[in-house]
């Protein structure tokens, strides 16, 4: 058996959070809140309307959106975590019942990843001798999900409702101090979306200023085509 090197040692390492909690509801509240904003803006103010109305709109939008996306995520986190207990259940049960079977799924489990035919049996017998790693084990592998590690619906909630209500806010900071003309929100928006966009690369592959760009022309194009519509509407109804 090749022993580890002398030298070698055992060292702390964190991973990014991807079990779909605070981040993805942040990402997703941010970004969401700012082209939702962006575009409304953009359509109510193509269409005419004083700035007055552009920010009774666009608070309106941002608190509805706000309670609207906590609650989303709030649900679809506890649906996912309960869809999750509720298989865990189903797997316990199996093991229970055919605990033959089950040995011998973890054995190809084991196979499968590498391990030789016989070490996979010999590691799958001492694995189940302890029903709750060996459970564990076979959630992992079959849904792809730590049952140990489950988001947190609260943080979720929290997390999207404020970063959505950050996001909304921006394009409505010209208007609420005293500018009367679209482009600054339109600038205020567009920015957001750029920063928003390259922070989130810090979580992925990406270069920053890929993301931040892929954000910035999503929210161009959802303002264009809104502003279109508005001014549409704003010339018929006039």
């Amino acid at each position: 058996m090749t022993e580890a090197p002398a030298d070698a040692e055992a060292h702390d390492h964190s991973h990014a959070d991807v079990s779909g909690g605070w981040l993805r509801a942040a990402v997703f509240g941010a970004m969401d809140g700012l082209v939702t904003n962006t575009a409304l803006v953009a359509g109510v103010g193509g269409g005419g309307a004083p700035p007055r109305a552009i920010v009774l709109a666009g608070v309106a939008s941002l608190v509805a959106g706000a309670i609207s996306m906590a609650l989303g995520e709030y649900t679809s986190v506890k649906t996912q975590n309960e869809q999750l207990d509720l298989e865990v259940e189903k797997e316990r049960r199996e093991l229970e019942r055919n605990p033959s079977g089950e040995l011998a799924e973890l054995t190809a489990m084991l196979r499968v990843r590498g391990v030789d035919d016989r070490l996979a049996e010999r590691v799958a017998i001492q694995l189940s001798k302890d029903p709750e790693t060996a459970l564990r084990l076979h959630v992992v592998a079959e849904l792809g999900l730590n049952p140990g590690d489950k988001p947190s619906p609260r943080v979720a909630a929290v997390s999207s409702f404020l970063t959505f209500g950050t996001g909304a806010l921006l394009p409505l900071l010209p208007f609420l101090f005293g500018v009367s003309v679209l482009w600054p929100a339109l600038v205020f928006g567009g920015v957001g979306l750029l920063v928003a966009g390259a922070l989130s690369s810090r979580f992925t592959p990406r270069p920053w200023w890929y993301a931040g760009l892929r954000q910035l022309l999503f929210g161009a194009v959802a303002a264009g085509i809104t502003y279109a519509i508005g001014s549409a509407i704003g010339v018929t109804a006039a």
